[in-house]
């Protein structure tokens, strides 16, 4: 506490001491990254003179350029794309932001914040920019607070959350896209003059064509472990934007926050309009480290329950979908006791009697058990899970509609449709009204409603399938340009009031499918669900391409019947998240099941390691058709690699795989893992020891030419 106070010192010293040279100077710093703000003395506005690794010395600081504008306005002197851009009720469409003050607090041990003060000249608007910095794990958080004191309402029509300015020879932008079962496909462009813009306009499923999240090399493409790196999401679970404009000089901003389109806000006077949180961290040293220090990040400070452990499960999807009944959910109970996993999990098709959920086509809204399919209700099933020592999860939709259903019939005036169009479903459903707060408390109410009968469910799912479509509020009326923010915080008005009433309660975020996986609704759930493909190997490239910004236990992965791959190599590729089963034990052979019952064993005795180590990946897929991901701990005296060959070509050169993260001087034992019962290890390395140096500088051979082939190696230090 008092190293971190003396820090804060330094943090005002530093600032007064280069003030005395002719300009205000705001460090906003990590251990390894420095953001650095000037005020002009002669205009007194605010500018970003410096990004990158951290810079240790004043009289180096005092000597940066000013640099550019820190939060760019509308209407004045700059020809590129603003920052924030509004009109005054006197018609005026001009801002100009002076520096007024800053001040830096500690919010927490580990976690400052510095706020910055501007205002305009003319007009009693301001802005306050919020830079929230977790020096350990080296990221840094911002986001705007917009305010006015004028006589009527202010419109906003565009408010970032950051303003970002870079300078390198190029820049290489890799995004994140597809499309339902085939999401965050990698893709890596050189930016030239102009814009790239990632955004969405689908409301509730946002994410279901582009992720929100980027990662920007500087100078030369991405590489796992060199080059300087920019990692960048935002906080915000529905439409955002992210800008990257290169300009008439080779600078580049970049520009994140809500997606303005179709958002045009009109904001009261004393009124807040605080923007999501823009979240990134600077890497001098590649991908690898930024993804280290995300995914500690994101343990710690974000996820829910971060630092705590998951469940291992069976879900009942694949195996049944719609077609169960009591005794046959029964029976897969005593499927999950024999697979040793720790929770059983309904999925949809529960629900509605008028309406019965038969398929995706009705029902949807009427949150009672189907009196034919369950005669005696959830609790029946929560008591049969918790005589057979496991816990009971349940999939929900409560933000959604089928138009064949009770709820449709008697609160049409709760669903968002068009007055005087035909409706549009999307999967045969419609999405309610969250900017009504009485659709909050409907909503709000399906989950009090069902712990409050039954208690004993451990466990939400929270599907969310469709994207807003027929796009009209019957409650705003005539502020249907505040639709898509409103919608956003209805919902995290709804999510705040279960996490306070049941703190302790795990959720899943899912929404088709990888359609929602940002940071603030990962507030209120311990993991969501990154795709609906759960084929093994595109399942690697799937986990691959979320891992860059998410830790292992936030994502879902479920060893199931989709791919025709061995079950050892379904069951290794979901083992490097946090595992779950959803596929019919009894139907495999006596080996498979053998073989998923002790890897289900290995995974909760190494589940420390895997879900809550620092993560290295070391083959890439898109490089090759092998892939390769190493788990270590804080102590690196236990790691967990994963190696997979997917599809290699006949007779290719296979050369030895160079292990990271562990002790140079340290001795390690390799014991291969999740064999098949009945079969050897075939690696040459399987029981011997090595040095850390050997094992990072020569490296072992884990690859083989055999199509969808895995390994799972436990390495251990001996002391």
């Amino acid at each position: 506490m008092k190293i971190r106070h003396l820090f804060l010192l330094c943090l005002i010293a530093i600032s007064a001491t280069l003030s005395a040279n002719g300009k205000t100077v705001i460090p906003i710093t990590t251990d390894d990254i420095s953001l650095i703000y000037k005020v002009d003395d002669k205009n007194g506005r605010l500018y970003q003179s410096y990004l990158g690794q951290k810079l240790s010395f004043d009289s180096d600081i005092v000597q940066l350029p000013l640099g550019n504008e820190a939060y760019l306005t509308h209407g004045m002197e700059d020809y590129f794309e603003p920052a924030i851009r509004v009109l005054h009720n006197d018609g005026n469409p001009s801002l100009l932001l002076k520096y007024i003050s800053h001040e830096n607090k500690q919010l927490q041990p580990g976690v400052d914040e510095t706020v910055i003060l501007l205002k305009d000249d003319k007009y009693p608007v301001e802005v306050k920019l919020h830079f929230i910095a977790y020096p350990k794990e080296n990221i840094i958080k911002e986001y705007a607070e917009i305010s006015h004191q004028e006589k009527k309402p202010v419109t906003l029509y565009n408010y970032a959350s950051s303003l970002l300015h870079l300078n390198g020879s190029k820049y290489f932008l890799t995004e994140f896209a597809g499309d339902w079962a085939h999401e965050v496909n990698m893709k890596e462009t050189e930016l030239a003059f102009g814009k790239k813009i990632l955004d969405t306009k689908l409301g509730s499923r946002a994410n279901m064509f582009c992720s929100p999240f980027f990662l920007l090399a500087l100078d030369r493409k991405a590489e796992e472990n060199a080059g300087d790196v920019l990692f960048g999401t935002i906080g915000w679970t529905g439409n955002y934007r992210f800008t990257f404009e290169v300009d008439n000089e080779n600078g580049l901003r970049v520009l994140s926050g809500i997606n303005p389109y179709a958002s045009e806000y009109s904001l009261k006077p004393n009124e807040v309009f605080r923007t999501p949180e823009f979240i990134f961290t600077y890497s001098t040293e590649g991908k690898g480290k930024a993804s280290r220090d995300f995914q500690r990040w994101a343990r710690k400070y974000q996820l829910k329950d971060g630092e705590k452990s998951r469940m291992t499960l069976l879900n009942n999807w694949e195996a049944t979908y719609f077609d169960f009944n009591e005794d046959k959910l029964v029976n897969i109970m005593d499927e999950a006791v024999a697979l040793g996993v720790d929770m059983f999990l309904l999925d949809d098709g529960w629900f509605a009697n008028k309406y019965p959920r038969s398929s995706d086509h009705q029902g949807l809204g009427d949150w009672e058990e189907t009196v034919t399919k369950l005669p005696n209700g959830i609790g029946k099933l929560v008591k049969e899970a918790t005589d057979r020592g496991i816990k009971f999860g349940l999939w929900i939709e409560p933000e959604m509609v089928n138009p064949k259903s009770e709820l449709y019939e008697k609160h049409k005036d709760w669903v968002i449709h068009l007055p005087n169009r035909d409706e549009y479903y999307f999967r045969n459903q419609m999405v309610l009204d969250l900017t009504n707060p009485k659709v909050q408390d409907y909503v709000y109410g399906v989950v009090d409603n069902l712990m409050t009968k039954y208690p004993g469910i451990a466990y939400f799912k929270w599907d969310c399938n469709s994207p807003i479509t027929n796009i009209y509020s019957p409650y705003l009326k005539d502020q249907q340009s505040h639709l898509y923010i409103e919608y956003v915080r209805g919902l995290y008005n709804v999510l705040e009031r279960i996490k306070q009433k049941y703190p302790n309660l795990p959720m899943m975020l899912c929404s088709g499918g990888g359609g929602r996986c940002d940071y603030e609704a990962l507030k209120y759930f311990t993991e969501f669900w990154p795709s609906d493909n759960t084929d093994a190997v595109e399942r690697i490239f799937i986990q691959w391409g979320y891992s860059y910004f998410f830790p292992a236990k936030s994502m879902a992965a479920h060893v199931t019947s989709w791919g025709k791959q061995p079950v050892k190599f379904r069951t290794d590729v979901a083992s490097m998240c946090k595992l779950g089963f959803d596929i019919r034990i009894h139907e495999m052979s006596q080996t498979d099941q053998q073989y998923c019952k002790e890897a289900v064993a290995n995974f909760k005795r190494l589940d420390d390691v895997i879900l809550d180590g620092d993560q290295y990946r070391l083959q890439s897929p898109y490089e090759s058709q092998h892939a390769a991901v190493m788990y270590a701990n804080d102590n690196a005296d236990k790691a967990v690699l994963f190696a997979f060959d997917i599809h290699p070509r006949y007779a290719e050169s296979i050369q030895p795989l160079r292990l990271q993260g562990l002790k140079e001087d340290a001795r390690y034992e390799l014991k291969e893992i999740n064999l098949v019962p009945g079969t050897q290890s075939r690696l040459a390395c399987n029981g011997k020891t090595f040095s850390g140096e050997f094992l990072m500088n020569v490296g072992i051979p884990v690859f083989s030419s055999r199509p969808t082939n895995s390994h799972v190696i436990e390495i251990t230090e001996v002391k």
